[in-house]
């Protein structure tokens, strides 16, 4: 039974890591610049899922996470003169690098993994009244 719970607690820390991944993804849909001023879009990350068989007993393995990840995409080029990350030569002059982060898919990303942080919960509740139920029939 414990290691019912451990499977998925192993799912409660990996979404819970995906959220705040795709959070951040959100918060940053228009940083134009680092923290040490240079003129470089945030890029966007993601998580990346791997199988954990020490977790799991009789071949149901749980989940960690393997690694967060950066995109490496191009970034969206706004036209935006007065701007002060704006390009000021080259080919985009006086446009402004913006993050490429897809709002819908964030979203959908975040609404993912609030259900799958859902749905570990409520098998964590029916492993607890599981163990409840056992120990009133033993008792």
């Amino acid at each position: 039974m414990f290691s019912a719970l451990d499977i998925s607690t192993s799912g409660l820390v990996a979404q819970r890591l995906r959220m705040n991944v795709s959070s951040s993804n959100i918060a940053n849909i228009s940083t134009t610049h680092n923290e040490q001023g240079q003129r470089v879009p945030y890029q966007p990350r993601y998580v990346v899922f791997q199988t954990d068989h020490s977790l799991g007993a009789d071949g149901a393995p749980g989940v960690k996470v393997s690694s967060v990840k950066t995109a490496d995409l191009e970034p969206v080029w706004r036209y935006e003169p007065g701007h002060p990350d704006a390009m000021q030569d080259g080919p985009h002059k006086d446009c402004v690098a913006y993050p490429n982060i897809n709002m819908m898919s964030e979203m959908t990303d975040a609404l993912e993994a609030a259900r799958a942080y859902e749905a570990n919960l409520g098998a964590i509740e029916i492993t607890k009244d599981l163990e409840q139920q056992t120990l009133r029939i033993l008792a």
